[in-house]
Formats: structure tokens, C-alpha cells, sequence
């Protein structure tokens, strides 16, 4: 019997893990705009494979070192709150810092950074990519 995939990052590779449905599509790649990429706009993507380890989201890519992401961090330093754009939606995000932001800029080859949905924000309608 297979398990369900979920996709912790849109546009990344799935994991299997059983604590990923609550994570399907949490986090996403935006350009130096804030705008999301796509797999279409960076196939790179498609090669970051997920995973779920000891409260981390475990990315891992070609030719690049491990990168952990701490899950379930309280939200509370705006700071590193933004706005990101989906499509023709403005969405309430997570900026998760710089080593993600170098860690996506070499998978995509552009700059890029790596955003967490708010946990309080509406729920986000992923166009077709």
C-alpha cells in the first residue's frame, strides 16, 4: 500500500512522511519582487527533494548541502513578516532568512528567498503552473 504525497514546498519534490499532510504547501520560492516561481519558471525546483525530520523540513538538492528548516516556529517577530504574491493574491508570509534565501538563489539561479505561509493567513489558491 502506497502513502499519500504531500508537497511541504510547491513546486518541490513530495515526501511521504506522515506528519507532511499538515505541512502540504506551507512553504513556496519567490523572486527578488516577492513574486512566486513556479517549476515552469524554475525547473530546478523539481529537483529539491523534502523531508521531515525531528520537527525540521529537510531540503536537499543537487550538488548543495543539506538544509534544515525549523517547522513549527512561533510566529512573532514581524520582522520577517511580508507579503508575497501568488498569482493576483496578495498572501501573508514568513520570510525564513538568509541561508534559505543563498540556499534557493543557487537551486533557481536567480535571487530568490524562501517564505512560510502565515499561519493566520487565508488560505492560498495555487494557479496552474
Amino acid at each position: 500500500m502506497s502513502k499519500e504525497m504531500s508537497f511541504p514546498v510547491v513546486g518541490c519534490s513530495g515526501s511521504e512522511h506522515r506528519e507532511a499532510a499538515q505541512y502540504h504547501q506551507r512553504w513556496f520560492v519567490v523572486d527578488a519582487k516577492g513574486g512566486w516561481l513556479s517549476v515552469a519558471q524554475c525547473p530546478g525546483l523539481a529537483g529539491v527533494s523534502t523531508d521531515i525530520r525531528m520537527g525540521y523540513l529537510v531540503l536537499r538538492a543537487p550538488g548543495m548541502l543539506r538544509m534544515d528548516i525549523p517547522m513549527d516556529v512561533l510566529e512573532d517577530d514581524d520582522s520577517v513578516r511580508k507579503v508575497a504574491q501568488v498569482g493576483d493574491q496578495s498572501v501573508d508570509v514568513i520570510d525564513e532568512g538568509e541561508v534559505a534565501a543563498v540556499w534557493f538563489t543557487h537551486v533557481t539561479g536567480q535571487p530568490s528567498r524562501l517564505m512560510k505561509v502565515h499561519p493566520e493567513a487565508k488560505p492560498v489558491v495555487w494557479p496552474a503552473a
